[in-house]
């Protein structure tokens, strides 16, 4: 038996995905949510250890470039934290 002792060790953010068939199809979901972990991925240390987050895709995210994911996904981040965190086009934050 190993004991577990919560406490030891901080968990690191998480972000999970959820983009539903309004987006458009299989190939177009999965297009959205290979753009979106990239986007959350360099944005991932802007979040308290240990927070989870949800990233929810509208529909208009099917039609959306790199660079608009980008800038509404910094929109939302920064309502959640309550500053600054826009990236340049490829995604990249300044730390």
């Amino acid at each position: 038996m190993y004991p577990h002792v919560p406490g030891g060790s901080t968990p690191p953010a998480r972000a999970g995905f959820v983009v539903s068939k309004a987006v458009g199809g299989a190939v177009q979901r999965n297009r959205v949510k290979r753009k979106l972990r990239h986007l959350v991925r360099a944005r991932l240390s802007l979040l308290p250890p240990g927070s989870l987050v949800v990233v929810r895709a509208l529909p208009d995210a099917g039609n959306a470039d790199h660079a608009q994911l980008a800038l509404d996904l910094d929109a939302a981040l920064q309502r959640l934290l309550g500053r600054d965190t826009h990236g340049d086009a490829e995604g990249r934050v300044a730390q």
